[in-house]
């Protein structure tokens, strides 16, 4: 039985590797030309410091692993609790705050003094460059993509299915004043019919002053990609975000490392952190946190409040779906980290931030 799900594995993996490497022959992105602040060699981008390289088998034995090894709980056995908001909802929220909503995964829509800011937005029912496969959503976004109003700014971390979301981007072209992008994620977006000049792209420590404050780009420990030709030709990051009187922090995706030490000494405190804590294995430990290692994250960036996001919305990794946020809980309160747990859809402001709430384990 083994040696028939191996065959099947590889055939599967196979078929996977073509049919990503044909999406993808359109949409190779050019060498960048300037000088960055992200390491940069040989048209690719670079981590500050070194991943473990991983070799033909490595990869194939992760292959064989996603296809043959038996998931435990991976999907929710609960109806994920989700709070439906329209546009008079968010139009009737006051424009002299921070307003933000957790919308799904790492997918969050701000309202920044008025304006209307969309972090990594994923409406599409799979995470994958596949419409018939791929990691399938537990639950549904709180607000259509049609329902949402005028957005000024979307912000992208990095390029993977799970954070940048090409149905997604076609819809919020025609509704959106700009997109703040890291370097080379410019050239899908121009691909999917977005306007050259709507868009900005930014290197690491790269800055912004817009109307209402400054934003900026910062170094995680991660990759890109979307297809077999395209590894790291496109930059990752995290999003700084200060207002007059408020700062926050979304992390994107990222390993632990020292970066979170320099972005926390440069811009923190932050009054809230948005932390990746979940999709982590020891197979690929250094470009996804464990959650004792998010909890450690927000401490490095100085946060006040720290908000667990990558997490709930899709099966993209090993453990249960509910292991970040059960082990989350248990190390901020070892640490005395203040941890807010919002539902999704649950609209918040940055002074009345929700406390702890363990909807994870409700019915």
């Amino acid at each position: 039985m083994f040696v028939v799900k191996l065959f099947v594995a590889l055939i599967v993996a196979l078929a996977l590797a073509i049919y990503i490497v044909n999406l993808n022959i359109k949409s190779k992105v050019p060498p960048i030309t300037e000088v960055t602040s992200a390491p940069y060699k040989d048209a690719k981008f670079h981590n500050t410091a070194p991943r473990q390289p991983m070799t033909f088998s490595d990869t194939a034995a992760l292959w064989v692993r996603f296809f043959t090894e038996k998931k435990v709980d991976t999907t929710p056995d609960i109806n994920i609790p989700v709070s439906r908001i329209s546009r008079a909802d968010l139009d009737a929220l006051s424009n002299n705050t921070l307003h933000l909503v957790k919308l799904g995964h790492s997918s969050i829509l701000l309202k920044v003094y008025g304006e209307y800011w969309l972090i990594d937005p994923v409406f599409s029912d799979r995470a994958s460059p596949f419409p018939f496969a791929g990691p399938k959503r537990f639950h549904q976004p709180p607000i259509s993509l049609e329902d949402l109003p005028p957005i000024d700014k979307v912000l992208i971390s990095h390029n993977h299915y799970d954070h940048l979301d090409k149905a997604s981007i076609k819809i919020l072209r025609t509704k959106t004043q700009q997109f703040l992008v890291p370097k080379g994620v410019d050239g899908d977006l121009i691909a999917w019919g977005v306007q050259a000049d709507t868009i900005t792209t930014f290197d690491w420590w790269q800055e912004l002053q817009t109307s209402q404050g400054l934003v900026a780009f910062t170094p995680t420990q991660h990759f890109s990609g979307r297809g077999m030709g395209d590894g790291n030709a496109t930059l990752w990051g995290a999003w700084v975000i200060k207002t007059a009187q408020e700062s926050i922090f979304f992390s994107g995706d990222s390993g632990y490392f020292q970066g979170f030490k320099e972005t926390g000494d440069k811009y923190g405190p932050f009054d809230l952190t948005m932390i990746e804590t979940g999709a982590y294995d020891a197979d690929w430990a250094d470009i996804h946190m464990k959650p004792e290692e998010s909890v450690q994250a927000h401490i490095d960036l100085k946060g006040k409040v720290m908000m667990p996001i990558h997490n709930g919305t899709f099966d993209l990794a090993f453990h249960t779906w509910h292991d970040p946020f059960d082990r989350v809980v248990t190390e901020s309160a070892n640490r005395n980290v203040v941890l807010s747990t919002p539902q999704f859809g649950h609209i918040f402001s940055i002074n009345t931030l929700p406390p702890l709430t363990p909807w994870w384990k409700s019915e």
